[in-house]
């Protein structure tokens, strides 16, 4: 039987009735043995804290699967927050930008791979996986790229070294297996992660999961002392008598393994010559050549290559066709996993395996990877559902799959503040324009904000020019801006620099403007994604943070999309009104600091150093400079806050400062 792990909740909230119930009816679910079941809550009715209660009732190891970056950031924190003294790990692609390698034949056109990777990210992706190696007591909040190749933990597990007080140190042996684990030698520098120095009679190595160094002392041939210390100031966080050391990096097998594979690998490159050849492809055949015999002299040497990857089939010596080792193979059995807005996650894991297939299918035919390449892969849905055992798909709108796989659905219709799902009215297209301006006037006189989602960017753009000529404070939110710009519109939405924002998606799972009390939805009959019944309960969720919300739809007739998205909202209220009126409870607005939507973390010295362009002339080449330090450093302090678009735009915008 599977130890039981302590999960300690800090929260200054209390569950409400409702959620108390709801965490009871899930947990004995797990205990009775259910092995899939679905969380249908609706917005703002405390999902992560329900999720959160059950993880301590539970004490198991935990995914919580999410399907984009950002909103993994955001329950990583939160969870942070809840379980400060267990093992909370994040666990996403640890690339800032990715461009895949890829050969389109059409154009005769090779993409090399071009990625840049971020060090945080990195370290972190590792923590997790050590952390699953080590402990139970540990949530991994996660994207799909916990479906993705990784390392076996058998193999990782082998290339451990532990170092113990009062034991030989053999400065030969420990060197050569530092650099079989992918440590590299720095001994002039500022010590990096995932590198090692020799100063005397005392070593440090900082692992590339770790921000803190580790410290060992020698007296002679004996280990005398070992620390963790802070790479910057020096000063001794702890002193311990035996420290695992892991891998530099998560692909990295012992030197057995790699001349195995060396050898596979030529006997699969011999075999693929042949093919080539006896097709008369010689442009395919020389290029594969060159490739392969290059990477197997860099894996000879150094046990290491760029892509090694492509080759993890041979190096884990897995039959052909075999999935990869993935992160999910790090946790033990009896694991738990929370899909989280599941109507759109599950559908993603499901298309990661195709998309990867057709471009690599491209790279092997035309002679830039071997065949073994395609066993480089994200797990098949198949795969994923064979390994996941007890799951809780959590939504407001779960599809049909979540639907039919539940044994129990337990739906969590009440919020802790007493909203109400809105009214929902619905008007004719019919002179809508003289009555959004009327509704939109109405609602500005109680000082609340508004949303309008159009299904065509010629009506957004029309609709905002119309607005601002009878001077409403408009904002036109479209595809062409960046994740950063749109954050800060959103916050000035809410701080009201804008009154209204109009927009084509304004759907966003996780997105709060408490501000927000009527919500304008043009085209509402048409057919189509952006209006079907769980893109509509999902809009219309936007206008439940606030007491006086209201949804306009407008439309000439009435889709059966519409008719269901407004049967279970008025069903919602219904059950809502009767359970406040039975415990006389008054409804209340989301209070929430503006600040929190954008998740900052950046200390007061960081504010009062943020200077801005135009202390700056870019013109003088010291002063651009000047400007790109402090650019890389506000970079650095946004990825380490997870602050990941914010990262990113800082990073193109370096790129064309050095290039201009």
């Amino acid at each position: 039987m599977n130890e039981f792990a302590e999960f300690i909740i800090k929260s200054n909230y209390e569950m409400s009735p409702p959620q108390r119930e709801c965490v009871k009816k899930l947990s004995d679910g797990l205990r009775n043995g259910y092995k899939t079941q679905t969380l249908k809550g609706v917005t703002g009715c405390g999902k992560t804290f329900i999720m959160a209660n059950i993880i301590k009732e539970i004490g198991r190891p935990v995914l919580i699967l999410s399907h984009n970056k950002t909103l993994a950031a955001q329950l990583f924190r939160e969870f942070k927050n809840f379980f400060p003294q267990n093992a909370v790990e994040y666990f996403v692609s640890t690339y800032d930008y990715y461009q895949p390698e890829a050969y389109v034949p059409g154009k005769d056109l090779y993409i090399e791979k071009e990625v840049d990777l971020n060090d945080e990210i990195d370290r972190l992706r590792m923590h997790a996986s050590f952390s699953l190696l080590e402990r139970r007591d540990v949530i991994v909040v996660s994207t799909v790229s916990c479906i993705y190749g990784l390392g076996s933990p058998q193999a990782l597990e082998s290339m451990i070294y532990i170092f113990s007080k009062n034991t030989i140190w053999d400065t030969s042996l420990i060197l050569h297996r530092l650099v079989q684990m992918q440590y590299s030698s720095n001994q002039n520098g500022v010590l990096e992660r995932g590198q090692f120095a020799i100063k005397g009679d005392s070593v440090d190595i900082f692992p590339g999961y770790l921000d803190n160094i580790l410290h060992i002392d020698i007296d002679f041939d004996n280990i005398e002392k070992i620390t963790i210390i802070d790479p910057v100031s020096r000063k001794v966080i702890e002193e311990v008598d035996e420290y695992s050391l892991y891998p530099a990096k998560q692909f990295v097998m012992p030197k057995e393994s790699v001349d195995n594979a060396i050898e596979l690998i030529k006997e699969e490159l011999k075999d693929r010559l042949e093919y080539f050849n006896d097709r008369g492809q010689v442009l395919e055949a020389q290029r594969l050549k060159s490739r392969v015999e290059y990477d197997l002299d860099m894996l000879s040497e150094i046990g290491y290559v760029s892509g090694i990857e492509n080759y993890s089939r041979h190096l884990m010596g897995r039959p052909a066709g075999s999935r990869p080792s993935a992160l999910l193979d790090y946790f033990p059995d009896d694991f738990l996993t929370f899909i989280d807005e599941s109507h759109v996650t599950l559908p993603q894991i499901g298309a990661m395996y195709e998309g990867d297939r057709s471009r690599k299918q491209n790279l092997v035919d035309y002679g830039f990877r071997l065949p073994s390449a395609l066993d480089n892969r994200p797990l098949k849905y198949s795969e994923f559902d064979k390994i996941v055992n007890d799951r809780i798909y959590v939504s407001a709108t779960p599809g049909e799959r979540e639907v039919s796989e539940s044994r129990q659905i337990v739906e969590q219709i009440i919020r802790p503040t007493g909203l109400l799902d809105p009214i929902i009215h619905v008007r004719p297209t019919e002179n809508q324009i003289d009555d959004i301006l009327k509704e939109i006037k109405n609602t500005l006189k109680k000082s609340y904000r508004v949303l309008i989602t159009t299904l065509t960017k010629k009506m957004a753009e029309d609709l905002s020019a119309y607005l601002k000529e009878k001077n409403i404070k408009v904002a036109y939110l479209h595809s062409e801006i960046d994740t950063i710009e749109r954050v800060n519109i959103l916050k000035d939405l809410r701080c009201g620099k804008y009154d209204v924002l109009v927009g084509i998606n304004l759907l966003r799972e996780g997105l709060d403007l408490p501000e927000v009390a009527l919500i304008l939805i043009l085209d509402a009959d048409k057919i189509g994604f952006l209006r079907s019944e769980t893109s509509l309960i999902q809009i219309i969720g936007r206008a439940a943070r606030n007491e006086d919300g209201l949804v306009i739809m407008y439309a000439d007739t009435m889709s059966l999309a519409m008719k269901s998205a407004i049967e279970e909202t008025r069903r919602r209220r219904t059950i809502q009104e009767e359970y406040n009126k039975e415990h006389g409870i008054i409804p209340h607005s989301v209070k929430k600091d503006i600040t929190d939507i954008l998740e900052m973390k950046i200390d007061e010295k960081s504010k009062k150093d943020n200077k801005k362009i135009e202390d700056y002339n870019l013109l003088i080449p010291r002063e651009r400079e000047k400007y790109i330090k402090l650019l890389e450093k506000e970079m650095q302090i946004a990825s380490k806050n997870l602050e990941f678009e914010k990262a990113i735009a800082l990073r193109d915008t370096i790129r064309t400062l050095r290039n201009n």
